[in-house]
């Protein structure tokens, strides 16, 4: 298979690719006050933003992610979800919120209003990610510094997976074979 240059003997090999973090959208925490939350700029100079605009929507709705508020004209977007993960550590929950803000062929993701629930003998227990990240410079108990140093790992590499398939459903370059 020959793509964007490239010759690929499957498309598994594409798909590697295509799964893996794409600079620009490696998540970095920030935390402002009391709040944690991840925000980078995207430049995608190949579309305009209407199509931006409308390759994201397609992107999450994929992705079973609800739209609680889109204007195209303001080029904004926000999306909220609640994910079952278990990459790392025990299964938990993660619900939170993402924001898209689009002009000038490119995009800024915001994440924000992200809980974590915990399952425990009790139910489940709710904590923050700015609680988290407290949590993982706890000098009074390693053990709990080390869990919350994996939660957070853990719903990063989610993040990367999900924030790169977003960008590769935005630009969406199709394959090109070389045999027909």
């Amino acid at each position: 298979m020959f793509i964007g240059g490239a010759l690929f003997a499957d498309g598994a090999a594409y798909r590697q690719i295509l799964a893996a973090p794409i600079a620009p959208d490696t998540v970095t925490l920030k935390v402002d006050g009391k709040t944690a939350y991840y925000q980078n700029s995207v430049k995608v100079d190949s579309v305009t933003e209407r199509i931006i605009y409308l390759r994201a929507i397609q992107f999450m709705a994929s992705k079973n992610f609800q739209q609680n508020y889109g204007y195209q004209e303001e080029g904004k977007l926000i999306f909220t979800t609640a994910q079952d993960l278990n990459v790392t550590v025990d299964p938990y929950t993660v619900q939170f919120s993402l924001t898209l803000d689009i002009k000038n062929h490119s995009y800024r993701y915001t994440i924000t209003n992200v809980l974590f629930f915990r399952p425990t003998d009790n139910g489940s227990r709710r904590e923050t990610l700015y609680d988290i990240h407290l949590k993982e410079s706890d000098n009074e108990s390693r053990r709990i510094a080390k869990y919350a140093t994996k939660l957070v790992a853990s719903f990063e590499k989610y993040l990367d997976s999900l924030l790169a398939e977003l960008y590769a459903g935005i630009e969406q370059k199709s394959p090109v074979y070389s045999k027909f």
